[in-house]
């Protein structure tokens, strides 16, 4: 076979050996069918092959995303963005401004903003009501786990004072026990029915913009974290994704894992099955595929919500009685979870404080007494803090560990809204990826994007370093929870491919296997560790197609705006 593309002139990081290697490559019908010295591969190439000079650029394998959120972040990008506000006074700014350029939106719809910018990560309805009096305000934080509405919002749903909170829940009160504007968990659950519902059309568009930064951010597969049974008047997220890949408009691979509703018990795993048939019967699960589920086990540190083993501090570091919220009780959890691992299907945990994490495992460790091993691979993420004697427990049981390495450093919100109120010596035990890793789990990775940015150079600096780019604060926790450069970025593209199935196919860069690649500009293993963040993607390839060039992003897209942000 003659090669129809051949990458030559650069280096070369197959992610079967110890680091890049200065081999070209060659590629033909979308996979790869050369990889080595320059004198054996060009026997492939004929006189119509089209040559890519590297120029001594680094080709690695195509990123792949194991917990994001697509559809949500492109939809948000669409709406009031407060992911840029740099305190409180810039987000209720953005918002007037957006509020001025929409008059006829009947809710003015966002997300993005940081706890650390509002005294206690808790805004006040008061800061919306002063620029946006007349129409419902609702947006949510960076991390999705709250929100930030206005009263005429608290209004419509028929909030006040007498409104108890929510099991799973609960809102920010004013002395006399009115909402004060900020909302948690599943207290938000109560402004469904009067926001206005995603519809298709936007979540598709919303698609199509993720897509396009994600490419230009070298990803060439995910997981969607979230794609649920839909409610009345939104928008199918699974439909969204199938009638993509039809229209030949989805470029990237997709696992689309669907939701567990903690409210619709065991009646609801017949509607997940049928769901993830529908998709089988339809497409290659190289495209798509739906035999994922997520779990939600707990909350977040920094409003309390995650569960911990150990009781959360108050404001003057004394022991208060909360130790979060599990959303399942741990009997409930182990008798679902071994229902869908013996349907043949993952199960992704939300389990981000120690207490979730031994749940999460605890129900594994039963679905594999009552099931037996197999290989539905299943995994973790967040895994904000891991008990010691549950870290071999992932290799036990074969449970991959989902990293979201970018936020393994101090930041405003883990240094105020977290570190603070969780028992002494925690830093420590935060995000132990090292410590995971010496243990034999295997590691995944993820950017739970829009929570963070999707970008996986920023990930891998903070998961070898400990440190975000360009602060000057001390490694978050020991050096021993610190990862190589290999294990980071073996996490990012054959442990990710291995986690959605799709590591026989892609993951590594080797003959047989689809050409799905990035191109970044420099050579990571040459960089000193704190300038890995200085590398940048300037090409995509999927499948033999160059579905990113960064010469050609052109102004206005998101694939431009993401150039000049790098």
């Amino acid at each position: 076979m003659h090669a129809e593309i051949l990458f030559e002139n650069g280096w070369v990081y197959t992610g079967k050996d110890a680091g890049p290697v200065r081999v070209n490559l060659a590629v033909a019908d979308g996979r790869i069918i050369a990889v080595g010295s320059p004198e054996a591969v060009e026997e492939t190439a004929a006189e119509a092959t089209r040559r890519v000079d590297l120029g001594g650029q680094l080709v690695v394998p195509g990123f792949q995303d194991a917990h994001i959120h697509p559809i949500f972040a492109g939809v948000e990008l669409l709406q009031c963005d407060l992911t840029e506000a740099a305190s409180a006074e810039d987000a209720v700014a953005t918002v007037a401004r957006y509020a001025e350029a929409n008059p006829d939106e009947p809710w003015i719809l966002g997300a993005g903003w940081s706890m650390d910018l509002f005294p206690g990560g808790t805004p006040g309805r008061g800061l919306l009501d002063a620029v946006v009096p007349d129409r419902p305000v609702y947006l949510h934080n960076r991390d999705h786990h709250g929100a930030w509405a206005n009263t005429a919002a608290f209004e419509a749903a028929g909030i006040s004072a007498e409104t108890p909170d929510p099991a799973g829940g609960r809102f920010e009160r004013e002395a006399d026990g009115t909402p004060a504007g900020t909302i948690h968990e599943g207290a938000m659950d109560l402004f469904n029915d009067v926001k206005p519902a995603v519809d298709y059309q936007t979540a598709y568009q919303g698609l199509l913009t993720s897509q396009e930064l994600l490419l230009s951010q070298g990803i060439t597969g995910w997981q969607d974290a979230w794609v649920p049974i839909p409610e009345k008047g939104h928008a199918d997220n699974l439909t969204v994704y199938m009638d993509a890949v039809k229209a030949g408009d989805l470029k990237a691979r997709v696992t689309a894992c669907q939701w567990w509703d903690r409210t619709a018990g065991m009646s609801q795993l017949d509607a997940i099955l049928e769901r993830r048939q529908r998709v089988a019967d339809s497409f290659h699960p190289r495209q798509l595929n739906a035999n994922t589920v997520k779990v939600m086990v707990d909350g977040v540190a920094e409003n309390y919500t995650a569960a911990m083993h150990h009781v959360y501090l108050d404001h003057h570091g004394h022991q208060t009685e909360n130790r979060g919220i599990e959303f399942f009780e741990p009997d409930e959890l182990k008798e679902f979870v071994t229902a869908i691992d013996a349907a043949g299907m993952q199960l992704h945990f939300h389990a981000l404080g120690d207490r979730a994490v031994t749940d999460a495992l605890d129900a594994l460790e039963t679905a594999r007494q009552a099931n037996g091993t197999n290989n539905n691979r299943h995994h973790l993420a967040h895994l904000q803090m891991v008990r010691r004697e549950d870290v071999p427990r992932f290799a036990e049981l074969h449970a991959a560990a989902n990293a979201q390495a970018l936020w393994a450093c101090h930041e405003e919100q883990m240094d105020t809204l977290t570190l603070p109120f969780l028992e002494p010596g925690a830093e420590d035990r935060h995000y132990p990826f090292g410590e995971l890793a010496s243990a034999d789990a295997r590691l995944v990775a993820g950017s739970d994007w829009p929570v963070s940015t999707a970008d996986p150079i920023a990930a891998i600096h903070v998961a070898v370093n400990r440190i975000a780019p360009g602060q000057d604060l001390p490694p978050l926790g020991p050096e021993s929870q610190k990862l190589s450069l290999k294990q980071i970025l073996d996490a990012y593209t054959n442990g990710t491919a291995w986690i959605n199935h799709l590591d026989a196919e892609t993951g590594t860069l080797e003959p047989g296997k689809l050409a799905d690649l990035a191109i970044l500009d420099t050579n990571l293993f040459e960089l000193p560790d704190e300038e890995l963040h200085r590398a940048v993607v300037t090409q995509t390839w999927i499948g033999g197609e160059c579905v990113y060039d960064r010469a050609a992003a052109h102004p206005g897209t998101i694939a431009h705006r993401a150039r000049v942000m790098q």
